[in-house]
């Protein structure tokens, strides 16, 4: 009996879902940039209103956890999303320097998730972990990586940004390879449908949460209040 191979996908293909990331993008970061710009209790609103959705799509989410361990689910909820939460507060909310120190964050994260897309897609190759999520390859992965580190150099103004960059780009693709294994164990595609037809906000924020504590950890290490990549 002859085995077919599936055959490769077609570029258009690999590229099939760019519109729903490029849509939901579209929406979140010019709503995220506005209230980091103006900071203060808009920042705070901001950060209270995407927690209260988190906290929403969790307590869903755990309509899928066994019974016996759902108390538990729901506390690491908490600690899941209030964490980075209180780290975005508090990192924007440091004098003279919250904004940029978000803004390497945001930067680092965003870009890491729009190289290892394109890299992924384009290159292919072995994949990252097949068990928990299929559609991620290494080669993704370390160019997510490069770009992310080349992200945060820019913004720095030189190499000085390159190491707290690559630990926030590392971080936020375990973040998302966390949030990606966590949904097939309890067997679900998306964390919700905060965003319509987009999935839910842990979909769209995994990194972010994931490298927001590793910034303002960053951010306590810096000397006399200078940016977290001094």
């Amino acid at each position: 009996m002859s085995t077919q191979l599936a055959p490769p996908k077609t570029r258009r293909a690999r590229f099939q879902d760019l519109g729903l990331r490029t849509a939901s993008a579209a929406v979140l970061i010019p709503v995220a940039l506005l209230g980091l710009i103006l900071g203060g209790l808009v920042w705070d609103a901001l950060i209270a209103v995407f927690f209260i959705g988190l906290l929403r799509e969790w307590r869903a989410l755990s309509h899928f956890e066994a019974p016996r361990t759902r108390n538990r689910f729901l506390l690491a909820g908490l600690a899941y999303a209030a964490l980075p939460g209180l780290a975005l507060l508090w990192l924007r909310n440091r004098p003279d320097v919250g904004l940029d120190d978000v803004l390497f964050l945001l930067l680092v994260v965003w870009m890491t998730d729009i190289g290892a897309y394109i890299v992924g897609r384009l290159v292919g190759g072995r994949k990252l972990a097949p068990a928990i999520s299929p559609g991620k390859t290494v080669s993704g992965a370390i160019g997510g990586l490069l770009i992310g580190m080349l992200a945060g150099m820019i913004f720095a103004g030189g190499p000085l940004g390159l190491l707290p960059a690559a630990a926030l780009s590392l971080v936020s693709q375990l973040g998302d390879l966390g949030e990606s294994a966590l949904k097939r164990r309890l067997g679900v595609k998306d964390s919700g449908n905060t965003i319509p037809g987009h999935g839910g906000l842990f979909d769209r924020l995994d990194g972010v949460l994931a490298a927001a504590p590793l910034a303002a950890l960053l951010a306590l290490l810096a000397q006399g209040g200078l940016p977290l990549w001094r």
